[in-house]
């Protein structure tokens, strides 16, 4: 059973096609803001992690909004695959109830992520040399930074009537801020086309940019005036970058990787009813795109990917939604041994697919 599919934009594809394909040529490996679906992207990571194949002619970016983000905030601390599995284990086995509320479930996020994230590893996490990580985040503008409900519901439906006439328009009501690690920012911050601004991580502001970007409107509580940036009420970052919305790749070379639960790729979470709303082809011109084969879905609980309504649809039976997601973890973690597999074979140009 084949269990990932894999696409490449137009600027690489024919690379990837002719052989030219190899780890060295990833400078990018971006994580979408896609809840609990990034557990599927679990098998994926740890395979790459404990590989060390990344990184050794350059630096490899990694950037992610909300729970890639998360994902990534692991990957650059000393011990990686420990760090990766606290997450793993915290964020599926953290328990929710009815009686919770944006407050309590900011709260449980924060303790997940004081366990997942030593503060004593920090200053070791922002000197690593093969890694540099950026984390997404929304600043709220406007009736969406307010933490009444009906007031941050209706400045979401005004951004999303805005949102329909034109995506520019979503930057009334939130500011892109991008925390990074390094000498400079990515490259994608510094392009004239680039709306927001960038803050450099350091020990102080890391966990509060990290929780900040997965801080999901309406469901959990905005994180507050981070350190080293502008003050205001920081969100999750996929309000603005969903999935994918940029080209990170400096060079023509260069290669941006990109696990993903589906084969759409959607620019903004408010984007997501609007079918013809999608990344040009610029954008994705270096991606090359991983993905979960629909073989590969039908073998999982519900035959579905892990999401955001299992909260809601398993809050009453938390034991189902761990055990299912467990489950959803136990058969990702093949499909990274698989990618590697076709990459290092050479496989891996008979079965790459144009956008």
């Amino acid at each position: 059973m084949k269990m990932i599919k894999i696409k490449a934009g137009k600027g690489i594809y024919e690379t990837v096609k002719d052989g030219g394909f190899n780890l060295s040529s990833i400078s990018t490996y971006f994580g979408a803001a896609v809840g609990p679906r990034w557990l599927i992207a679990s098998g994926f990571d740890l395979t790459l992690l404990k590989s060390g194949l990344l990184g050794h002619s350059r630096p490899v970016h990694l950037i992610g909004a909300s729970a890639g983000a998360w994902r990534f905030a692991a990957w650059i601390q000393p011990q990686a695959v420990q760090s990766y599995n606290k997450l793993l284990n915290g964020y599926i086995n953290t328990r929710y109830s009815r009686k919770d509320n944006p407050k309590t479930v900011l709260e449980k996020f924060t303790s997940l992520i004081n366990d997942y994230l030593e503060d004593d590893a920090l200053p070791f996490a922002l000197n690593n040399k093969i890694f540099r990580l950026a984390v997404i985040t929304a600043r709220a503008r406007n009736l969406v930074s307010f933490e009444t409900v009906f007031v941050q519901k209706t400045g979401l439906a005004a951004c999303f009537l805005a949102n329909l006439f034109s995506r520019n328009n979503i930057y009334r009501f939130a500011e892109r801020v991008v925390f990074y690690d390094g000498a400079k920012p990515p490259y994608f911050c510094l392009q004239a086309g680039f709306h927001g601004s960038y803050v450099r991580l350091n020990e102080i502001n890391f966990k509060h940019a990290v929780m900040a970007s997965g801080a999901i409107p309406l469901v959990v509580a905005g994180v507050k005036n981070i350190y080293g940036a502008h003050r205001g009420t920081y969100r999750d970052g996929g309000l603005i970058d969903y999935h994918l919305a940029h080209q990170f790749a400096a060079q023509k070379n260069e290669v941006v990787l990109f696990f993903h639960h589906q084969e759409r790729i959607i620019p903004g979470w408010l984007d997501k009813k609007l079918k013809k709303r999608t990344p040009d082809a610029e954008t994705l011109s270096n991606v090359l795109m991983v993905y979960p084969s629909p073989d590969f879905i039908e073998k999982l609980p519900n035959k579905k990917v892990p999401e955001r309504d299992d909260f809601l649809t398993y809050i009453d039976d938390q034991d189902t939604r761990i055990k299912n997601w467990n489950k959803a973890v136990e058969l990702a973690a093949p499909l990274g041994e698989e990618f590697l597999e076709l990459v290092e074979s050479g496989r891996i140009k008979d079965v790459v697919e144009t956008f």
